[in-house]
């Protein structure tokens, strides 16, 4: 489905999103809550469908919820002020990205940010130990046009305004205001990445603690959906959540892998996905058709 993607997260679910809604029942009395937020891909899918009035959004990195709260409620400054970052950069893109790169690890400029984002390689955002970034510029492009960032920062506002509420907190924290009349979507960074000598994120994931947290939400029956894990190729990006979480898990086939295809190899990207035992229970309570879409293969293709 055709969503709007002004933070052109590498990870984004944008691709998977139709797919990923069909799981998710349309009588959410509560809130729709994305604790990891992103691009927020699933809320502004679930938002253009009209099936939600209320959105929490949060992320633990600051910056990034202050574009969001930008998107929502001063979407012509953002478009204004990335404009005349994207401008700057013209004569000497490659300096320029460097010398944005250090301003914004001093003030956290949220616009700085989004510039980083959109210029860096794959649109991959990575921090070194000490929390600055420290991704490198893809040197082949000049990041989004202004006037196609203008249209997704108004495509995104018109969607999220006046019934989104933006916070820039721990997961954790946000987990511990949701009701059972909530949904959760949660795209949490994955263990191949999160954990390791290699961590390439803000704040990787304490995989104990989210499991710890996983169950609490099973025990006050809050419906939810994970995306986790996966695998390209024979590159796996961890292990499966235990079983006795009691989650059901669907393979979502995303298509080839970009990587794998630079790199001359035709790889194939499967992204899992978790539906929470309550969620199953008011998709089975409301006859859903969703579930003839879970085959005994545990396998939904996505590929054209």
């Amino acid at each position: 489905m055709s969503i709007p993607c002004p933070i052109p997260y590498h990870g984004s679910k944008r691709r998977l999103a139709g797919s990923i809604l069909t799981f998710i029942p349309e009588n959410i009395s509560g809130t729709f809550f994305e604790p990891f937020a992103g691009s927020a891909s699933i809320s502004l899918a679930y938002a253009k469908a009209g099936k939600s009035r209320n959105f929490v959004l949060s992320d633990i990195l600051a910056p990034l919820t202050e574009i969001w709260k930008m998107i929502i409620n001063e979407p012509e400054a953002l478009s204004r002020q990335y404009q005349k970052l994207w401008l700057e950069q013209l004569d000497d893109p490659r300096s320029t990205y460097f010398r944005i790169r250090a301003e914004y690890n001093e003030s956290k400029d949220p616009v700085k940010l989004l510039y980083l984002i959109v210029r860096c390689v794959k649109n991959s955002i990575r921090f070194n130990p000490q929390g600055y970034f420290n991704q490198s510029p893809d040197n082949r492009r000049k990041g989004m046009h202004p006037s196609k960032m203008h249209k997704e920062i108004f495509e995104a506002h018109g969607l999220l305004s006046g019934k989104t509420t933006v916070l820039a907190l721990d997961y954790r924290q946000v987990l511990s205001l949701v009701t059972p009349d909530d949904f959760v979507y949660m795209d949490p960074p994955y263990q191949g990445v999160s954990n390791g000598k290699d961590k390439k994120y803000f704040c990787p994931l304490s995989l104990d603690d989210f499991i710890d947290d996983i169950r609490r939400l099973n025990r006050i029956n809050v419906p939810f959906i994970i995306s986790f894990d996966g695998n390209t190729g024979t590159r796996t990006y961890g292990d499966d959540l235990p079983t006795d979480l009691g989650l059901k898990k669907i393979s979502l086939v995303a298509g080839r892998s970009s990587q794998a295809t630079l790199l001359g190899r035709d790889e194939i990207t499967v992204e899992s996905l978790y539906l929470s035992p309550t969620l199953m229970d008011k998709l089975s309570d409301n006859n859903s058709e969703t579930l003839a879409l879970i085959p005994h293969s545990q396998q939904l293709a996505l590929l054209p």
